[in-house]
């Protein structure tokens, strides 16, 4: 790490680093990401993120475990534009195909149309595929070595990340609907080491299905023993170490 690194502060870092990439993650959410890298450096294992659209969030994590330790895995179905589809009702869904196999995106809590035409279609206008898109934002950040992406869904990534696969920072930002957010949880929990930390995007907010998954999964759950609203938009929690 440089000198100039060491001396700068970490949000403007984080903010220069960013600056010029789609998404929705504020520097406050980034911030409390980057910290939770350095916080969990002395456990083992990596950091799997849900949902990573042109690697906003990718890159501030990617950024941490360079000056630490492991890789980050970013799970995405990355869709092109194509893949999306308009409801009856106005919102869009997606579906894309995946080694043969066909994975839908957005189906219980759907995108509605103001906002897809608004923030979405003119991404897409300008940048049509995402994984390219993402791939150039990580290569020019010179993140490519500590950054890896999955096109697929957690339960993709599960089957082939193997039993022996740990994680120590678990970020989920992907589809919010109730259904998708357990099955994330379902598949990426037991990879979580003690003392590892869990994140969740938009959580209490206007997401039913993200509050109701916090509840059940974590704050419920004694098997985590520090749970907070750490911004407007992030909660995160801490999965108690066991004492031996």
């Amino acid at each position: 790490m440089t000198p100039a690194r060491v001396e700068t502060p970490l949000v403007a870092e984080i903010e220069a680093l960013v600056d010029g990439v789609p998404g929705w993650s504020p520097i406050d959410e980034l911030f409390t990401l980057s910290t939770l890298v350095y916080a969990t450096a002395h456990l083992p294992g990596d950091v799997v993120e849900v949902g990573s659209w042109f690697g906003r969030s990718a890159i501030a994590l990617g950024a941490a475990v360079r000056d630490t330790h492991g890789l980050v895995h970013c799970i995405d179905p990355f869709p092109t534009r194509d893949d999306w589809r308009q409801n009856a009702d106005g919102s869009y869904s997606f579906e894309v195909e995946i080694e043969g196999q066909r994975h839908a995106g957005y189906q219980e809590q759907t995108v509605w149309g103001a906002p897809f035409e608004a923030h979405l279609a003119p991404v897409y206008a300008s940048q049509p595929s995402v994984l390219d898109g993402f791939l150039a934002n990580i290569r020019s950040r010179g993140l490519e070595s500590v950054v890896r992406p999955h096109r697929g869904t957690a339960g993709t990534f599960a089957a082939q990340a193997g039993p022996d696969f740990r994680c120590r920072l678990i970020f989920l930002d992907g589809d919010h609907g109730g259904a998708a957010v357990d099955d994330d949880l379902r598949r990426l929990l037991p990879y979580l080491v003690d003392g590892g930390w869990i994140c969740f995007d938009d959580a209490f907010s206007v997401y039913e299905g993200v509050d109701r998954a916090i509840h059940a999964h974590i704050i419920d759950n004694p098997a985590f023993d520090v749970a907070r609203q750490m911004t407007r938009k992030c909660f995160a929690a801490r999965k108690r170490e066991r004492v031996s």
